[in-house]
């Protein structure tokens, strides 16, 4: 029997531009986002995001849209990606037993910090070298780190050690994280040295850890043309110690991290392969980009953890769309201190839900040919060829400046709340119990996007804001709900008056609280909010806040686009 093929979409199916334009804006005045006199093709505008580099994200793409593309290349990983775990801390009895319930949990290779003084073999042991892959964070002298890990190997029973395994010196990552000096004969020799031992072993050596950037704040422009010059580096410093190009590239392994911005991220590994395969070209070497994805760890946050498994399921879904090859899901808890089996199962089983339930590996290239990926890949690789170039003539003390600008405009954005972070500064759970983890030091200096709410949250006020709440529930929930999540996410709580239908009502429900913020809709404000901000200040109230826009019966206000961190710090002082 043979089935009919139907057709790809039927007639009444097929719509133009205009109609997705009109349908879209039709929504978009609903809410409010769109005025009745606006064009409909002001849609675009309104649904384009920004980001910190200004490259915009828009809601469709269009085939208008690859008809000036610079660049060009896919991602070449086909099949599941390799699933990385963390392995990080002082105890190596420990370490080694975690690392022996992720490998039998499914991990397929192991991400291992280790300084000269680590215990690697016993922190490696029963782990078969040769199945799966290590790769190398050494802190301190690489040269020893690396030589302690191949002992440990000569100690076992196999025959090679798995081609995938990285002894993973990176002398520049290190000293943007400030652990080691920059540009000293030192660290040349630690790579030309670690190179010689990973192609006598037939293993790669160096990692080009963009992270390293990524965790100061960095945007993704930043971290693509960061990465991209130190790989250029290495390729000179390795090509003076006589080392041909081709093998030189086949040591790297970048490593990227991976965020809960879904396209930005898919499309800067895409990019990320595109200029170094560019970088390659000109170097006369022909090598494939090994990429190494981690979820953000800046992106993290210590209060309602529980979110951060959202976070990292967004992140691993991207990177392994984005064509990564290996992928770190850093355990949910993380912000905390050291994640217990709890968090590390749930870490491995989010790559395998996606690889094995949900088949996200099984095309590869998936976001390939879409208008929107394609441009935005294409945007990300030209601004990071542009960063690349700055880095070169300027170095590494000026891209630390241009970090800093983009820190800025990033807290900028999140003290108005107009980039969120769910369980922080929307939706906070004063009450929430944080559950106990032992101490880590692993990612201890990253600041994470967060860090500015977070010290307030460490030091909750003792002492509530009196919501002074004008009218039934269904007149003042809407303000009363926006200001009490905002006061929420400085650590203040606060004390409801409930429904009032007056002033004396509203006397008679406060505790007399150093702070009085009234909540109710504009009429009732116009009705008699001045006549209760004075009644509360003759009960004993010493400030007084409006949720709303400000007047002149009120000390502060609060309303949307408010810059919460300074309203926050203002109301503790006066709580103090």
């Amino acid at each position: 029997m043979t089935e009919t093929p139907l057709p790809l979409a039927q007639p009444e199916d097929v719509h133009s531009r205009a109609d997705w334009e009109a349908a879209t804006a039709a929504v978009l005045r609903k809410t409010r986002k769109l005025g009745d006199d606006d064009p409909d093709s002001a849609v675009w505008e309104k649904l384009t995001k920004t980001t910190l580099d200004g490259i915009g994200i828009t809601p469709i793409g269009t085939p208008d849209d690859l008809s000036a593309l610079q660049t060009s290349g896919r991602p070449t990983r086909a099949g599941a990606w390799d699933i990385r775990a963390r392995i990080a801390g002082p105890d190596a009895k420990l370490l080694n037993e975690q690392a022996l319930v992720d490998l039998d949990g499914g991990v397929t290779s192991l991400w291992v910090q280790a300084g000269p003084g680590t215990d690697l073999k016993t922190l490696l042991d029963e782990v078969l070298l040769d199945l799966a892959p290590v790769v190398l964070d050494p802190t301190g002298d690489p040269v020893a780190v690396a030589t302690a890990f191949l002992d440990a190997f000569e100690t076992g029973t196999y025959t090679n050690l798995h081609p995938d395994t990285n002894l993973g010196v990176d002398p520049i990552g290190a000293s943007l994280r400030g652990l080691v000096q920059a540009e000293t004969q030192e660290n040349v020799d630690h790579v030309v040295a670690v190179a010689r031992l990973a192609i006598e072993r037939g293993v790669r050596g160096v990692v080009v850890d963009a992270t390293a950037a990524h965790d100061l704040g960095a945007s993704d422009v930043q971290e693509l043309g960061y990465s991209i010059f130190v790989g250029a580096t290495y390729l000179r410093v390795l090509a003076e110690a006589g080392i041909e190009p081709a093998v030189a590239a086949d040591l790297i392994e970048f490593r990227y991290a991976a965020t809960d911005e879904q396209f930005p991220t898919i499309a800067k590994l895409r990019a990320a392969r595109r200029l170094w395969a560019r970088v390659l070209e000109l170097s006369g070497a022909a090598a494939e980009q090994r990429q190494h994805a981690v979820t953000s760890r800046p992106m993290l946050t210590k209060y309602d953890p529980y979110v951060n498994m959202l976070r990292t399921t967004v992140a691993a879904f991207a990177a392994g769309v984005g064509g990564a090859d290996a992928v770190t899901v850093l355990p949910f808890e993380t912000p905390i201190g050291q994640p217990d089996l709890f968090g590390r199962r749930i870490a491995r089983n989010v790559s395998h839900l996606l690889i094995d339930e949900s088949h996200v590996a099984k095309v590869a290239d998936p976001a390939g040919g879409a208008y929107a990926v394609e441009k935005l890949t294409d945007d990300l690789a030209v601004a990071a060829w542009a960063e690349l170039g700055l880095l070169e003539t300027d170095g590494l003390d000026a891209f630390r400046a241009r970090i800093a600008d983009v820190v800025a405009r990033r807290e900028a954005e999140i003290v108005k709340r107009k980039r969120p972070i769910t369980g922080l500064t929307e939706f906070p759970n004063l009450a929430e119990v944080l559950p106990e983890r032992a101490p880590s030091e692993d990612g201890a200096s990253v600041r994470r996007y967060g860090a500015s709410f977070e010290a307030l949250r460490d030091e909750p006020v003792a002492s509530p804001v009196f919501l002074a709440t004008l009218g039934t529930v269904a007149q003042h929930t809407a303000r009363a709900t926006f200001v009490s999540n905002l006061f929420a996410a400085g650590g203040i709580a606060v004390e409801a008056a409930g429904p009032t239908a007056g002033v004396e009502e509203l006397v008679a429900a406060y505790g007399k609280q150093a702070v009085v913020c009234l909540a109710g809709t504009d009429d009732a404000y116009a009705e008699w909010g001045g006549a209760a901000a004075a009644a509360l200040r003759e009960a004993g109230a010493v400030h007084v806040i409006i949720a709303g826009k400000a007047t002149d019966w009120a000390d502060d206000s609060a309303a949307m686009g408010v810059d919460a961190l300074a309203f926050l710090n203002r109301t503790r002082e006066k709580l103090a």
